[in-house]
């Protein structure tokens, strides 16, 4: 029930593309199949053309399980987000991929290179909190209904949703059978949220995972140093599970025993001239089958 993918951000980083300028499209997905993963999200090098990324895939015996979608609901008109979350979701969906991952990026800092993540993040007001719920419940029911996926939501350090209490008002707030939660062990983490809390409360509501580890000396550093989102992710904030501080163990017995069907993907930006993406690869896939069995 339970499929593994890993991101191909360890490879190329959309948002700092001189990480990872190197890696070729084919040497990225040819070492996640020789690691051992059976699905990927997208990346920037990814084809455009579904048959031509489709042909490259099978080939390596991988499909893609989602793709990261920017939403901005409250700073766009929806008419314009749904114009571009429509292309996404036929693009998926000619891939056969059964899940979108939704970002609020309105005011979001992650992308800002001179921002300090912490102190800095934008907080929704009332009125932009129901703009915001009933726009991603709105996507949802296109998503479901139209398309056969399901939106879910990834919140994020640097977003509207980064905080516990955020994330537990937006999910009182949306439609259940429309919008669903992309779980992320590492932004919990660095949020500051204890993540086994967050997952057992909502595991019933989540249909994407992320498995992120962090190396808290580094995130007491972006903290006393005030550095950006980016600057940390240079400076190593993340890493693949079973190498940072992130406890595991628990996080795996949740998603056993919840019964969960989906993916759980391996998900750790890194400057790939520090952390070899092969290498971590394989050792995050090491990692889970020793702990999981999988």
């Amino acid at each position: 029930k339970v499929k593994l993918g890993i991101a191909p951000i360890a490879w190329t980083n959309d948002d700092l593309p001189d990480l990872g300028a190197e890696n070729t499209f084919e040497q990225c997905v040819s070492e996640m199949a020789l690691a051992g993963f059976t699905g990927s999200e997208v990346g920037n090098k990814y084809p455009k053309d579904p048959a031509e990324l489709k042909k490259a895939l099978d080939l390596r015996g991988i499909e893609i399980c989602n793709q990261w979608f920017s939403s901005f609901l409250i700073t766009k008109p929806l008419e314009e987000v749904e114009k571009e979350f429509r292309a996404q979701l036929e693009f998926l969906k000619a891939m056969g991929a059964k899940v979108i991952g939704a970002s609020e990026q309105s005011y979001s800092v992650q992308g800002q290179e001179d921002t300090p993540v912490f102190g800095h993040k934008y907080v929704m007001d009332d009125e932009e909190w129901d703009t915001f719920c009933n726009g991603m419940n709105y996507l949802g029911k296109i998503a479901k209904e139209e398309y056969g996926i399901a939106l879910t939501f990834h919140h994020h350090m640097g977003t509207v949703i980064q905080t516990e209490e955020e994330i537990d008002r937006f999910m009182n707030e949306v439609d259940k059978d429309l919008v669903y939660l992309l779980f992320d062990s590492g932004h919990c983490s660095f949020a500051g949220i204890d993540p086994v809390k967050v997952l057992s409360k909502y595991i019933d509501r989540t249909r994407h995972i992320h498995l992120k580890d962090l190396r808290s000396d580094v995130v007491a550093q972006s903290k006393k140093e005030g550095w950006s989102f980016l600057k940390g992710v240079r400076e190593g904030t993340f890493t693949v599970p079973g190498d940072g501080d992130v406890d595991f163990a628990p996080i795996f017995d949740i998603i056993e025993k919840s019964g969960y069907e989906g993916y759980v993907v391996v998900e750790a930006e890194q400057d790939p001239a520090k952390a070899n993406p092969l290498e971590y690869a394989i050792k995050a896939r090491k990692f889970i089958r020793e702990k999981t069995g999988l």
